[in-house]
């Protein structure tokens, strides 16, 4: 999963010519699909997927190779209107992660339409000098004239230089709009090697996919500040690992919560996420959680560095 970035001073092979190669930053409102069309494109999961709005806290990138272009998307946290520090980090996050990128792509969820977050995000796109794209998701529950109304509000705000429609659940409309990018991204060299899928460390990762679990049992109870950390990851000689992680939560009641009648919430979110970190690293996992209470997390920028994310003021 991880590997490193190629020097962009090193000289060009014979190979290299006629590559492209460029960044591109999938923005959106909480929940719109932005993980979810992520995982598709790269075609293996880069960044976790819940119900819970607010899942993905950094930019997480997924590279894809298409013909001679590479194409590293950058998935962001969802923008909204942010109340705490934690909300102003990922907003931040998000922003700071479009404004990095050769092309912005704005994905509403066709189904809420351009109101509350999406609208605004549309305000604050105008300032945006960068090529940008929107995407319509889930369109296959929404008319066709309804869609065709939501392309013209969208670029009455903002001029938008190509619109697709698209499920990132299905897959429909996915490939034009792959194929699209790899044509506009930058001329130039590769920037990771070509059969790399993300540049996202593989024990944050897994430390993700544990929360992500945790999120998809637990959706109603507990808060979204809950966090893990990876605190031991042992190679062992048969080839297995064992992974040590530890789940944050702020208050003393939300560890009863998180293990469960006689640990019956706990077991079952190691499972699965012992279950699928065996798929995506191809070996036996030996993965143990232990739950701990840190109340004042959310204000401590250590924890904030760990997650990758500037810790705001």
């Amino acid at each position: 999963m991880t590997g490193e970035r190629i020097n962009e001073t090193q000289p060009l092979s014979a190979q290299s010519q006629g590559h492209r190669a460029g960044f591109v930053a999938l923005i959106g409102a909480p929940n719109a699909g932005k993980s979810t069309l992520i995982n598709r494109l790269v075609g293996t999961k880069v960044s976790i997927v819940s119900h819970k709005v607010q899942t993905t806290r950094t930019v997480v990138r997924g590279i894809l190779m298409r013909n001679k272009s590479q194409i590293i998307f950058a998935d962001t946290p969802g923008i909204f209107q942010p109340r705490r520090r934690l909300d102003r980090a990922m907003v931040d996050a998000a922003w700071g992660g479009a404004k990095d990128a050769d092309i912005v792509c704005l994905l509403i969820d066709a189904e809420r339409g351009i109101r509350g977050d999406a609208e605004k995000i549309l305000q604050n796109l105008r300032n945006v000098k960068l090529p940008k794209i929107l995407l319509l998701n889930k369109i296959d529950r929404v008319p066709a004239e309804d869609l065709l109304a939501l392309v013209k509000s969208a670029n009455d705000i903002v001029e938008f230089d190509q619109t697709f429609m698209i499920s990132a659940l299905k897959g429909s409309g996915c490939d034009d709009f792959v194929d699209h990018l790899a044509s506009i991204v930058p001329e130039g060299p590769f920037l990771y090697p070509e059969d790399q899928v993300s540049d996202f460390p593989v024990k944050l990762l897994a430390a993700e996919i544990t929360r992500e679990k945790l999120f998809l049992r637990l959706h109603q109870e507990l808060p979204y500040s809950a966090h893990v950390e990876v605190e031991g990851w042992e190679e062992r000689k048969d080839g297995s690992v064992k992974i040590d992680q530890v789940i944050y939560i702020q208050r003393s009641a939300h560890k009863k919560i998180v293990i469960g009648r006689s640990g019956e919430t706990i077991k079952a979110i190691s499972t699965a996420a012992r279950n699928e970190l065996t798929e995506m690293l191809g070996r036996k996992v030996h993965l143990f959680l232990f739950v701990k209470v840190r109340e004042n997390w959310i204000d401590d920028p250590e924890r904030y560095r760990e997650m990758g994310l500037e810790f705001p003021k």
